[in-house]
């Protein structure tokens, strides 16, 4: 142990000290990190001392907390590990909840279902909150309610000056504006203070089908049609997965082609409104059913341990089915590279609604997502071709979704947020301290 700037037992670790590695392994596994020093923050104290450390000596800092999406650009700078920050508090008369630094979405899922709540979460229970939210936040409630980072009440930030700020839309609207939806690029957020929704339960699940006995580009033309009549509320995505043959999955799984529409609604209609999903062919599996909010993470069942992937994304204006039909036949299991998985989510909504944080692309109308293994090159090789095929109709890219792409800035923003979000970073942090996730 050592102290810092009159930090009590804040944890230290240098490159090749007992214990380094450790503090580092997280959810991804696919990309090596191999910072200088390592922070472990379990006090907002403790993420000031490290910024001012990096600060005093000129050094990039990252942070990091359950290792979903890891930090870049600071090779041998200082990394801020937050995952012992794990406090959750909620206010069932606010419908709020505070949630520090390492929290993950399942804790929350938790903290608030016995209140008849719900916060804005993704469909991975793992996934660390705070970092989601900063990045926008694409819930399984997102065309129902909007982004996560559209529910914030407060951030408690610290910045390049090594200050603590309690930051909100009345006392600083401009950096409450930056913040919710730039990552940490403008500051280390500690806590955040959210709404939550009143919402118990709900209709969910997934209608799967074999990719090899019907065409996947026949059911994406079918799953296009439908969301054009669906309800505002009503939040949906389609999935084309190849699952290895290994014995770890459950044998219906294993050497197929899934190709699966997933659905979660708080209406009391979703049984006739996924009637026709229904009828686009053979089902190989159908989990669509009445559910208790707590269970939702059941809709996409998200793998729960770490692995290696890379992805990127694409904000679509529309879905042009043809072009997207290629994407499916480039990257699915016959075409001879490495597993990749598709994604494409029906935006829209309340999505679309103006709100007072940088989050972009809300005319966007749905989003492409391609997760393959590999390193950068290998993956670059199979995705870029594939996004191309998609370029007549792509407005942009989802922060959210650039697993190990995030050191690519372009399209990330459009021309006026990126000139605005530049204008916070020269006064927020001049030295570049805080580098892209």
């Amino acid at each position: 142990m050592t102290s810092v700037d009159n930090t009590a037992d804040l944890l230290i670790l240098r490159l090749g000290e007992p214990g380094y590695d450790d503090e580092l392994a997280g959810f991804q596994t696919g990309f090596a990190q191999r910072p200088a020093v390592v922070f472990a923050a379990s006090l907002a104290d403790d993420v000031v001392a490290a910024v001012r450390y990096a600060a005093e000596r000129g050094l990039p800092v990252g942070v990091q907390a359950t290792g979903h999406g890891l930090p870049g650009g600071f090779e041998g700078g200082v990394l801020v590990t937050t995952k012992r920050m794990d406090r959750v508090a909620v206010d069932p008369g606010a419908r709020t909840v505070r949630v520090q630094a390492g929290v993950r979405w399942g804790q929350v899922v938790a903290a608030a279902e016995p209140y008849g709540l719900a916060p804005l979460n993704g469909s991975a229970p793992s996934v660390g909150a705070v970092s989601y939210t900063l990045s926008g936040g694409l819930g399984i409630l997102a065309r129902e309610f909007g982004y996560a980072a559209d529910h914030v009440r407060a951030l408690d930030v610290v910045t390049a000056d090594g200050r603590r700020r309690h930051v909100t839309r009345e006392s600083d609207p401009e950096l409450y504006w930056g913040l919710l939806g730039a990552g940490h690029t403008l500051g280390i957020v500690t806590e955040l203070e959210i709404d939550l929704v009143p919402v118990r339960t709900l209709y969910g699940g997934a209608v799967s089908f074999d990719g090899r006995e019907v065409d996947p580009a026949a059911l994406l033309r079918a799953y296009e049609e439908w969301t054009r009549s669906v309800p505002a509320g009503l939040t949906s995505s389609f999935a084309a997965v190849p699952y290895p043959d290994i014995p770890a999955l459950p044998p219906h799984l294993r050497g197929r082609y899934v190709v699966s529409v997933r659905v979660a609604y708080t209406g009391a209609d979703g049984t006739e409104l996924v009637a026709p999903l229904r009828e686009s062919g053979p089902v190989l599996a159908d989990s669509l059913r009445e559910m208790p909010y707590a269970e939702s993470h059941t809709i996409h069942s998200d793998p729960d341990f770490p692995h290696a992937y890379y992805g990127d994304s694409a904000v679509l204006s529309e879905l042009d089915v043809a072009a997207a039909g290629e994407v499916l036949g480039r990257v699915g299991p016959d075409s001879g590279g490495p597993m990749c998985v598709v994604q494409i989510n029906h935006l829209g909504g309340a999505l679309a609604q103006p709100a007072p944080n940088s989050v972009p692309y809300r005319e966007g109308r749905f989003l492409v997502r391609l997760l393959t293994v590999g390193d950068r090159d290998q993956a670059r090789e199979l995705l870029d071709p594939a996004f191309a095929l998609l370029a007549d109709t792509t407005i942009g890219r989802a922060l959210n979704f650039t697993f190990g792409a995030g050191d690519r800035t372009d399209g990330l923003y459009d021309d006026e947020t990126r000139k605005r979000l530049a204008g916070l970073k020269s006064q927020y942090d001049p030295a570049n301290l805080f580098r892209r996730n």
